[in-house]
């Protein structure tokens, strides 16, 4: 992958695709007016980055293009500020003040969700094994504004960090965060939308192991959270009780941990 700018190249732009390419490992290479097809044709290279005025955008080798939005998670936030009951935090058991592990942090929503809840006293890590995505997902939260400062403060508080969810649990002591979340990929998709497409492109496919949720059990204080679709054997397979599940989609299991 490499990064680089719009075609303008203001300096601070500059600047920030040099910055988040020291941190990322990744190539900065200039624009020089080409179109992001011709850069990526000659710095042989067809994913690129593209760093823009408050926001990032992510140009794949089909020619699928991602810009970082918080989309649901903007929307759940909002909720949640004005007090309304998400099934997500109802389902971790989540309190203000609390610490999360987002395992699975793709584009961030819930992430979101899950700082604007915990506030400044809480933590929330996304973690994100996918390095596009996770060069996306750490400039947009970054830099994107939402118009609204309880989600922009949310974003900006959460800590992403590009690794393996099973790599980084093993490293961790035991009883060590409240609560650890996982939201891979389901094993058979809901849609097949243009929005979903680009995040397949990139996004870790594996399904959720017996080891990472041994390690999420040993960590977590409070509960280890799964998001599936409703009638998924995931479930059952992992251990993850479904308190109810209702008639959405998607639900929530949960493994509660004894205190």
């Amino acid at each position: 992958m490499i990064i680089t700018t719009g075609e303008a190249e203001a300096p601070d732009i500059v600047e920030r695709a040099r910055q988040l390419a020291r941190e990322t490992g990744c190539r900065y290479v200039r624009r020089c007016g080409m179109s992001v097809r011709k850069l990526a044709a000659k710095a042989g290279d067809d994913t690129v980055l593209v760093v823009l005025s408050g926001n990032v955008r992510l140009s794949g080798p089909d020619g699928a293009v991602m810009e970082f939005h918080p989309g649901m998670g903007f929307i759940r936030l909002k909720r949640v500020l004005k007090g309304i009951p998400d099934p997500m935090l109802e389902a971790a058991g989540m309190e203000e003040g609390d610490s999360v592990i987002d395992c699975t942090a793709g584009l961030g929503s819930d992430s979101l969700v899950f700082s604007v809840k915990s506030g400044p006293r809480g933590r929330v890590v996304a973690l994100e094994s996918s390095l596009p995505l996770y060069a996306l997902l750490k400039e947009g939260l970054r830099c994107y504004e939402s118009q609204l400062e309880a989600s922009d403060d949310a974003m900006r508080r959460i800590e992403v960090r590009h690794g393996h969810h099973l790599d980084y649990l093993r490293a961790l002591p035991d009883r060590s965060v409240d609560i650890v979340y996982f939201d891979p990929m389901f094993r058979e998709p809901l849609t097949d939308s243009a929005a979903i497409h680009p995040l397949r492109l990139y996004a870790n496919g594996e399904p959720l192991d017996a080891d990472s949720v041994r390690e999420a059990v040993r960590v977590a204080r409070k509960s280890v959270v799964m998001k599936e679709s409703r009638f998924s054997g995931e479930f059952e397979r992992l251990g993850f009780a479904v308190p109810e599940r209702g008639t959405s989609k998607i639900t929530y299991g949960v493994i509660s941990i004894d205190s």
